[in-house]
């Protein structure tokens, strides 16, 4: 058990109070405007002394996400950056909105310092959005990695990968501890392997939360922040009227609607390669990254796609650029149209881009992390576009006659790339945070943020 550092709490809000306060003032300003929608509702779950706990939310709340990987089941410095500035936003948002003040007083700190070690208890609610189709080893980091290329699941969706065959690669424990990971790390996730239930995301989302529930003690920071899965958890449970399944079949309605989608992505239709969901393989293949993809159209009708899946690289990690990992992966296959534009899952299942899923996820705000250095600034341009048609109505008209959404354009905030955490020892941001053997390391280094424009992030 980690001792508590009661200070730790007081330095670091201390400094994004100095460093960040346009941020706090933009979240109170979007807190303003904020209007309850009453049909809203989500779904999320933490993990509590090794129990599963579930919890519903509601259209009252001002709903702030961030993330952490399936692709690596030691949660790393960068993730836990990342949390602790949602934390941070929450608290402070939530303080300042309730005294209607921009201002810190003489007692502000220790009662905002008060409320980082409890659970939310104002409009503000953090959360984690956890994607499960991306793949088990996408960034070369992940300590099962031999066994999880010898096991077939390489290019596998994490959702369904299971651990009976998965087992600590001593090759990269031996290159890689203090590094990428930390023997006691490596003993954790072992342990959790041992008594799992056969379900990687199980196995990684109970080890992270174990290391948050200590790292919460040591920061004096609540940092068990309840978390989604999306997408592929999602779509298995609706039914085909579902809003992930409408999402997907009203994409593939029509040529107009591809190349509404394609525009918002940076895509020309020229080269029709571009897979708007990736349809999974029956050998349980479901990379992204490994899918290659042709569509073909009988006039302005999708008449089907192509899908082929081959042996692809991934990503390295920041230790060792030449060590990347891989998708091992050899099929072809055709689906039909109508298949996607009447879409269901259970019987053509699917991994969605993430600009199409992230419409059904109630987010009032997000945090990226490290935009124009670590981060994908194409992506967050795609993710912007495709909010703003809905918005202008010119696409998923249904989202809001249907389901009774009101899509909008999050506020975006960015973890400064200069000041992202990272082992002091090797500047490595994929760290696992116990390589770092003092963690007020990272405390020094502050949590500061940035809010990204919507005008710059959109595509013309």
């Amino acid at each position: 058990m980690i001792l508590l550092s009661s200070n730790l709490s007081r330095i670091i809000l201390e400094g994004f109070l100095e460093t960040s306060m346009g941020v706090i003032e933009k979240i109170i300003g979007e807190l303003d405007k904020f209007e309850i929608e009453k049909g809203r509702k989500i779904r999320l779950f933490y993990i509590k002394n090794n129990k599963v706990r579930k919890t519903e939310l509601h259209g009252e709340h001002f709903f702030l996400r961030s993330s952490v990987e399936y692709s690596n089941p030691q949660l790393t410095v960068e993730e836990v950056q990342g949390i602790i500035a949602a934390k941070l936003i929450e608290v402070c948002g939530n303080y300042f909105d309730y005294y209607g003040s921009k201002k810190v007083m003489k007692g502000d700190v220790k009662e905002m310092c008060e409320l980082l070690r409890k659970p939310p208890s104002g409009k503000i609610v953090s959360f984690l959005l956890n994607t499960d189709d991306v793949e088990p080893d996408r960034y070369s980091m992940n300590p099962l990695k031999e066994s999880i290329v010898k096991s077939g699941q390489s290019a596998f969706p994490s959702a369904s990968v299971k651990t009976d065959e998965l087992k600590i690669d001593q090759k990269f424990m031996q290159k890689y501890e203090g590094s990428l990971i930390s023997k006691s790390e490596a003993e954790l996730i072992d342990r959790h392997l041992k008594t799992g239930n056969n379900n990687y995301m199980d196995m990684v989302d109970a080890v992270k939360y174990e290391q948050l529930e200590n790292l919460s003690e040591f920061f004096g920071i609540d940092l068990a922040l309840p978390s989604l899965r999306m997408p592929l958890s999602i779509l298995e449970k609706e039914t085909s009227d579902g809003l992930l399944h409408y999402i997907i079949g009203e994409s593939h309605k029509d040529y107009k609607s591809i190349e509404g989608v394609y525009r918002c992505m940076g895509r020309s239709l020229k080269k029709r390669t571009t897979l708007l969901t990736v349809p999974h393989s029956k050998k349980g293949y479901g990379s992204k990254r490994s899918a290659r993809g042709k569509l073909y159209f009988d006039g302005t009708k999708l008449k089907r796609i192509r899908v082929t899946y081959r042996t692809t690289s991934l990503y390295p990690n920041a230790i060792d650029p030449d060590d990347i990992s891989v998708a091992k992966a050899d099929d072809q296959f055709n689906v039909e149209g109508d298949k996607l534009s009447h879409y269901n899952f259970e019987e053509n299942p699917s991994s969605p881009q993430f600009i199409l899923y992230s419409l059904s996820v109630f987010e009032d705000a997000v945090i990226w992390h490290g935009i124009g250095a670590f981060g994908a600034s194409q992506l967050v341009k795609s993710y912007t576009s495709t909010r703003l048609a809905c918005v202008q109505n010119r696409m998923f008209n249904g989202l809001k006659e249907k389901y009774g959404i009101q899509v909008k354009v999050p506020l975006q905030l960015n973890l400064i790339p200069k000041n992202i955490w990272v082992n002091p020892v090797h500047d490595n941001i994929d760290a696992s945070i116990y390589c770092v053997e003092n963690l007020e390391d990272l405390v020094k280094m502050g949590v500061k943020l940035e809010c990204l424009s919507t005008k710059e992030y959109t595509r013309e």
